[in-house]
């Protein structure tokens, strides 16, 4: 059984999707369940915006999930396109860095945030390859028009029947609602990455984080048409 922090990590490039690549273990079902996928984001709400991103991701994921068992790259691209605009990826980066963002400078801080989020789409992101819609259920979110924070429930079924409390921690930037964080099972991925870069900025410095952080994205981009 994959470890929480590895959910984490998976959950945290299938980003709408979280938990799902980390029980992705059997044969693919349909992934629509007779419903028409949306075409575009829902962003009038947190909910919304989670569910949509989600059905579109996995609509695509069933109508490719043949090309993606051998090739990931058109996988990524709609990753990127999908989740990425509705991800505050900048602001969770800087979250991760901690004390160590107020002194990075601002090329710094674009390579962290970028090299970050490729090295964990491109390591985990394939897992998603074998997720279904039936094992996802997004719970309705109220929120007020003033309201500028939402935590988002979704709950992830395992093939053996238990479920995952999956949340996503939501925040308005520029009047839109976008993902920050995703806690499953408590787990926060912003704080388990804090703990691990922390410590690994203040042994190393954040010059040699980030260029490992590169590296590594390059490395596992190379090997992306490899099936496991």
């Amino acid at each position: 059984m994959r470890s929480l922090k590895a959910m984490v990590q998976a959950g945290f490039i299938s980003g709408l999707l979280v938990a799902g690549a980390a029980f992705a273990a059997e044969p693919a079902a349909n992934t629509t369940n007779g419903k028409a996928a949306p075409t575009q984001v829902d962003t009038s709400g947190p909910s919304q915006l989670i569910e949509s991103a989600a059905n579109i991701l996995l609509a695509d994921v069933d109508k490719n999930r043949a090309v993606y068992a051998k090739d990931l790259t058109g996988l990524y691209k709609v990753v990127e396109d999908t989740l990425l605009p509705n991800f505050d990826t900048p602001y969770a980066a800087q979250l991760v860095l901690g004390q160590h963002w107020r002194g990075a400078t601002p090329e710094q801080r674009k390579r962290f945030v970028d090299a970050f989020y490729k090295r964990l789409l491109y390591n985990y992101g394939g897992q998603m390859v074998n997720f279904t819609a039936d094992r996802l259920k997004v719970y309705p979110t109220k929120v007020a028009p003033e309201d500028t924070k939402a935590t988002v429930r979704t709950e992830i079924k395992r093939s053996n029947g238990t479920k995952v409390a999956v949340n996503y921690s939501m925040r308005k930037v520029n009047g839109a609602w976008k993902a920050w964080d995703v806690v499953i099972d408590g787990i926060s991925y912003v704080k388990s990455y804090r703990e691990d870069y922390g410590t690994e900025v203040a042994q190393k410095g954040l010059e040699a984080v980030i260029a490992r952080l590169e590296a590594d994205a390059q490395a596992a981009l190379a090997a992306k048409g490899k099936t496991t």
